[in-house]
């Protein structure tokens, strides 16, 4: 019997509806290496093991969100971000935001909570030096079964509150919860806000996945990819590797520079208050 005629005839009705499962997917070069979603420049990136893969020219982005990092985590960079210098660790993170990870060598504190990076002003301006962030992993909404991305949401993209097309995650996720519904079955649109310096976007749900869509998007959020993807930091999926360093001199005293004046955000109008029940009412739960 030759390979055409294997896989063209008789295939077995057990198998009709089976997926490539981790093993031989990395093995045929498929959903091998780390992938992210990078929001650098307010653009949705694409980025393979450290690698800028391709960037999108749209300012929307459909996703299926298959598994989320149920605390919010956090990272603290003891010098200012340099976009020319090369990628390096956080020097402290926690992925639970209640104490460091047992993979930081030199820990600000034993105690998030408590931790002097943790204090407004400790940053830039009235910021806070550690800064909070969210891991998501989604797949791509037209190809639920494909590639799972890892997608880091900074603080202004969690926390704060809109209205329905402009909600922040942690708002849209109590929405979407309230409502009796999980993120997986549901497609989310992510969208940049316009009026914001830094990449901040907003969430809204656009239809109900399909049966097959569903079950795609539960078999997703258990691979080891969608795991890692809510665990690791950015440098870890990049596979940013630690360097040698010279022993430490005095420390200098550094001048602050004060931070540039951002635009106010627009405050979007209010809107009556629907549910999603009646939102998606018009909505197919198939295909079209």
């Amino acid at each position: 019997m030759s390979e055409l005629a294997l896989f063209n005839n008789n295939l077995p009705d057990y198998l009709k509806d089976v997926q490539l499962d981790d093993v031989t997917r990395a093995l045929a070069g498929g959903g091998g290496g780390s992938k992210r979603i990078s929001l650098r420049g307010g653009k949705f990136r694409m980025v393979v093991n450290g690698e800028e893969v391709m960037t999108s020219k749209n300012e929307e982005l459909e996703v299926v969100i298959v598994n989320a990092a149920k605390e919010v985590s956090r990272q603290f960079y003891g010098s200012a971000y340099n976009p020319k210098a090369d990628a390096t660790p956080p020097d402290c993170w926690s992925n639970d935001g209640i104490a460091p990870d047992k993979g930081v060598k030199e820990a600000q504190h034993h105690n998030c909570g408590e931790c002097p990076q943790n204090i407004k002003g400790s940053g830039q301006g009235e910021s806070r030096a550690c800064r909070h962030f969210r891991r998501l992993a989604v797949s791509m909404a037209n190809d639920v079964n494909g590639d799972v991305y890892q997608l880091q949401l900074a603080s202004k993209s969690i926390f704060g509150k809109g209205d329905l097309e402009h909600m922040p995650f942690e708002q849209y996720a109590k929405y979407v919860g309230a409502q009796g519904y999980n993120l997986n079955t549901l497609i989310t649109q992510m969208r940049f806000d316009e009026n914001s310096d830094t990449a901040k976007l907003f969430f809204k749900p656009l239809k109900f996945l399909s049966r097959e869509e569903w079950e795609a998007a539960k078999r997703q959020g258990d691979t080891p990819a969608a795991k890692n993807a809510i665990q690791m930091t950015v440098s870890q999926t990049d596979g940013v590797k630690l360097k040698l360093e010279a022993p430490k001199a005095a420390p200098k005293v550094v001048e602050e520079v004060e931070e540039p004046k951002k635009r106010e955000d627009k405050k979007a109008e209010p809107v009556a208050k629907r549910d999603l029940k009646s939102v998606m009412s018009g909505w197919s739960t198939d295909d079209e």
